[in-house]
């Protein structure tokens, strides 16, 4: 009797020790990104257009104070989340020869601000297309094979979290602004043809090894301080109609989402609500310690961004951390961090 009650308690704790094992063993290989301004840490630096914030003040909060491409006074939610999951702090832009391939072996972005699902979108700005990330992927895989050998490339390329945040500018910077697609397209139809390509995005990098994703939804645009200024019915509130369209696209990539997890055999694909994320820090900006909800910091914060906030623009703010927003679209750096906070833990439980 007193043989068998030691034996149980020593079996229990060997399933422990063996259950604390294989969890230590899986693990996130590198941070891989695809997307647009949310995400691109300095990629137009280095192709012709005007889309670009390689000035100051744009990350005067950064590490050493420098300007790097980000869109932001400091670090973009793709950075904090690569240090969430013990990476580096800073993930680095595919295209800045500063860079090469063993600092990209644990995080690279393809990212290009301005761009979009729909291909016309990158046109405006002539900026990164999203094929045309999808053809940097593939070329750093070769250059990682190179790098590491067959197998361990196949490891750091299948346990990658892949963070996809994309489609902002799609419906801001193309379907509102232009009149082709809305000649082309009911604003219903232009979700269905965005969710499409996502959809065809997210099968063509499951083709070349990605297993683990992050798809971020669209935020609600209609509370960007660019589109507040815009609401001439309701001066410097929301808009809510272009709030509408982001939930409408969001409930059919959620859908889409889950369409592609039962579909595609070893996927997972988590659906980053960055509607309700970012909503709340908008309608309860003091919960947060934030101030200042309406405007941007740089500048007058209701239009400039890019290369019109720029190093000398009156009014620009002293604090960015009292901002939800550091320019008229882009989040402040706390803001990253605040969202990255949250994504962080549900991320770690499903891919981890």
């Amino acid at each position: 009797m007193g043989m068998a009650s030691t034996t149980i308690p020593c079996v229990f704790f060997f399933i422990q020790i063996l259950s604390i094992l294989s969890k230590s063993e899986a693990k996130v290989s590198a941070v891989i990104v695809f997307g647009d301004s949310s995400v691109d840490s300095g990629n137009n630096n280095f192709i012709p257009t005007i889309a670009k914030c390689n000035s100051e003040p744009y990350g005067r909060d950064f590490p050493g104070g420098t300007p790097t491409g980000r869109f932001c006074n400091g670090r973009l939610t793709s950075d904090f989340i690569s240090e969430g999951f013990g990476l580096k702090p800073v993930v680095p832009a595919y295209l800045d020869p500063a860079f090469n391939i063993s600092d990209f072996a644990t995080g690279v972005c393809f990212a290009s601000a301005a761009t979009g699902y729909d291909n016309a979108t990158a046109d405006v700005l002539k900026v990164i297309p999203l094929w045309k990330e999808v053809e940097y992927y593939e070329e750093y895989q070769k250059k990682l094979r190179a790098y590491l050998g067959d197998k361990k490339e196949n490891e750091v390329i299948s346990d990658a979290l892949y963070i996809i945040s994309i489609g902002t500018n799609d419906f801001l910077e193309n379907y509102y602004a232009l009149p082709r697609r809305q000649s082309q397209f009911t604003v219903q139809q232009y979700e269905d043809f965005l969710v499409g390509i996502a959809e065809h995005f997210v099968r063509q990098i499951y083709s070349l090894g990605a297993r683990k994703l992050s798809l971020t939804g669209l935020p609600p645009m209609g509370c960007f301080p660019v589109q507040r200024i815009t609401n001439f019915d309701d001066p410097l509130n929301c808009l809510e109609e272009r709030n509408k369209v982001a939930l409408e696209f969001n409930a059919k990539l959620k859908a889409t989402v889950a369409k592609l997890n039962k579909d595609l055999p070893g996927l997972k694909v988590f659906f980053a609500d960055a509607y309700e994320l970012l909503l709340q820090l908008i309608t309860k900006p003091s919960q947060y310690g934030f101030e200042v909800v309406e405007e941007g910091c740089c500048g007058s914060g209701l239009f400039e961004t890019g290369i019109l906030c720029y190093r000398h623009a009156p009014l620009t703010c002293p604090d960015a951390d009292k901002y939800v927003f550091w320019d008229a679209i882009h989040p402040s750096q706390r803001t990253n961090k605040i969202i990255s906070d949250q994504l962080v833990p549900q991320l770690k439980q499903l891919f981890l």
